[in-house]
């Protein structure tokens, strides 16, 4: 699978979008850009990434970027200058074509910067030839040739060979034989995808958060490629990757089955998969984050029917299953934890054995539902019977018991049934009647606990709610402007909590994977019009700084609907395209089945 999905050429360095790697080679094509102002004559951009903010760094509009790395486009502005950079493949050839669209000084316009070399220690050189550049290993050679009008010799700071050229018109780039601008721009047209709304939206987003982790030579889809670099080259986050799967699976199969399998093979010795991975091979060895693994596989299994995915990964699924009964149980309830003493411990996260350690199991990093919960140091526990938690792992312990039945395993099956039932009939014991929802519980006090936000619908993703009840709590609350309706849903605490109007983080913000989930859990029950009025709202959301911004965010302000009203939401992180998915689960488009 591995194998299949790494290979070509493609966006695979996680440090910039304008480089393209030819893999397994790993040879890279990188474009750059040069200042040539009189003040700021030493300012290079040797890379580019999509959402940084800072006042001198590059802006960047992503179009296009097909699965496989067919055809990628951007629109990059960089102090006063702006160009677009797109490319396609050709065959097994690579043309590119950097066009300049506005310049703030066409006195002293930039230079374009063609550069070349061979990342991660593979095999092979690059070097000048003549008027290109040419790549070589001991199996293959490469000619690189561009169109551009080269430039006397400037202090351009490369330890690569390079080509550069004032940039006043358009530039191609091509492999494997030299091709005219026009040449180019024909490839690049019948390359182009036609708009498919939201369906190539998401493939966009999926696309360009998608790059190859050379310390393990795997291609993963990590939330966005500025949280990866910031963590050292990659990061997996456990339900974040998760639902990558899920939105792979509309375009590309292999691509959804490397990020559920790759999320998996992170799991700790312990038998959990950790709230997150990242590169060095550190992890959040004290505890997990909410446990959606079960579900997307299913529904990567009844879209695409392969047996053996199921075989693979029936044991790291069933370990997690088994170890959250086992290490997050208190009173016959799950509740959230994190395990300090654990072998190995990252020395740079204060969090483990903390309130903040187990708050971030919840994935919730910073929700009001968890302000002054009891917590016991001890056992590291949060001492709340967690409604959200145990509606996740119920629906875990339902759709792990589908794939142990698919597989003939009639004893994992028995007893993943019987797991479910029993944490089934102690989440029905949290429903409070008076309020008509499912209410977390204070397990010192014995007290039911006020606060509401989407997780309080997730038993409906579990089944566990009877036709009455889940009537009630749409009717009575997912439908109530004053707790969770109204132009931007669904708010990440109930409208009427005085921590609505924070809207920081998880303090009143819209996020896609809750919006994805209380969809998932409508879907269990006659609620087609509320379905369908989520599925409106969540794209309109989505498009809301799609459309104008090419932003995928991280989170909404739920007042307001921007995304880029804060620094804490990051612009392209790619469980943002949750909101459009919903949107394509309830109305298929033609030829295409709704999810199972």
């Amino acid at each position: 699978m591995q194998k299949s999905l790494a290979r070509g050429w493609n966006t695979w360095d996680v440090s910039s979008i304008t480089a393209q790697v030819l893999l397994p080679e790993a040879f890279t094509i990188r474009v750059g850009f040069k200042h040539n102002s009189a003040l700021y004559a030493d300012r290079f951009l040797p890379d580019v990434l999509i959402g940084k903010r800072g006042k001198d760094d590059e802006d960047v509009i992503p179009g296009p970027h097909t699965w496989d790395g067919s055809y990628t486009e951007a629109t990059v502005s960089w102090h006063g200058d702006t160009f677009l950079l797109q490319s396609a493949h050709e065959g097994s050839d690579l043309v590119m074509l950097a066009t300049p669209v506005s310049s703030k000084s066409p006195a002293l316009p930039a230079s374009i910067v063609i550069s070349a070399g061979v990342l991660w220690n593979r095999t092979g050189s690059a070097a000048r030839s003549g008027d290109h550049l040419e790549f070589r290993n001991g199996w293959r050679r490469i000619g690189v040739y561009w169109t551009g009008r080269e430039q006397a010799p400037s202090a351009i700071p490369l330890d690569t060979p390079y080509l550069a050229a004032a940039f006043v018109g358009p530039v191609g780039v091509s492999t494997g034989s030299p091709r005219s601008v026009e040449e180019i721009r024909a490839i690049l047209d019948r390359r182009r995808p036609t708009d498919g709304g939201v369906s190539d939206a998401i493939q966009t987003v999926m696309g360009w958060d998608t790059f190859f982790d050379p310390t393990q030579s795997r291609v993963i889809s990590p939330v966005s490629r500025l949280w990866s670099t910031g963590w050292g080259g990659y990061v997996l986050f456990d339900w974040d990757t998760f639902f990558a799967a899920s939105m792979a699976a509309i375009g590309d199969r292999d691509l959804a089955y490397a990020d559920a399998v790759e999320t998996l093979r992170e799991e700790t010795p312990e038998g959990f998969v950790p709230n997150y991975a990242r590169a060095g091979g550190w992890k959040s060895f004290d505890r997990s984050e909410p446990p959606v693994g079960a579900i997307t596989v299913l529904g990567l299994f009844n879209r695409f029917h392969d047996a053996w995915l199921l075989r693979d990964i029936f044991g790291p699924l069933l370990s997690w299953n088994r170890w959250w009964d086992k290490h997050r149980q208190l009173n016959g309830y799950l509740v959230l934890g994190t395990d300090a003493g654990n072998p190995i411990e990252d020395p740079d996260d204060p969090s483990v054995g903390t309130l903040q350690g187990a708050k971030y199991e919840s994935g919730l990093d910073n929700s009001p539902m968890y302000d002054g919960a009891p917590f016991d140091p001890k056992t590291g526990m949060i001492k709340v019977a967690d409604v959200g938690l145990m509606g996740l792992y119920v629906a875990d312990c339902n759709a792990l018991a589908e794939i142990a039945s698919a597989l003939g395993k009639k004893a994992e099956e028995a007893e993943l049934r019987a797991r479910g039932r029993r944490y089934s009939e102690s989440l029905r014991t949290l429903w409070d009647e008076r309020t008509g929802i499912f209410l977390n519980k204070n397990l010192d006090t014995g007290a039911s606990m006020m606060r509401l936000s989407p997780t309080n619908f997730y038993p409906l993703l579990a089944g566990v709610a009877t036709a009455r009840q889940a009537a009630r709590m749409v009717d009575e609350h997912l439908l109530n402007p004053e707790e969770f309706w109204g132009e931007w849903v669904i708010p990440s605490i109930a409208r009427n909590d005085p921590a609505f109007k924070d809207q920081d983080y998880w303090r009143g913000r819209v996020w896609g994977p809750m919006n994805y989930l209380v969809y998932l859990g409508l879907r269990n029950y006659d609620q087609a019009a509320a379905r369908k009025a989520l599925a409106t709202k969540s794209l309109a959301l989505f498009n809301k700084e799609w459309i104008s911004k090419g932003h995928v965010h991280e989170n909404y302000n739920a007042i307001t609907g921007q995304g880029d009203d804060v620094t804490s939401s990051d612009r392209f992180y790619h469980w943002g395209a949750l909101l459009g998915l919903i949107d394509l689960e309830e109305n298929p488009p033609a030829g295409r089945e709704a999810r199972p």
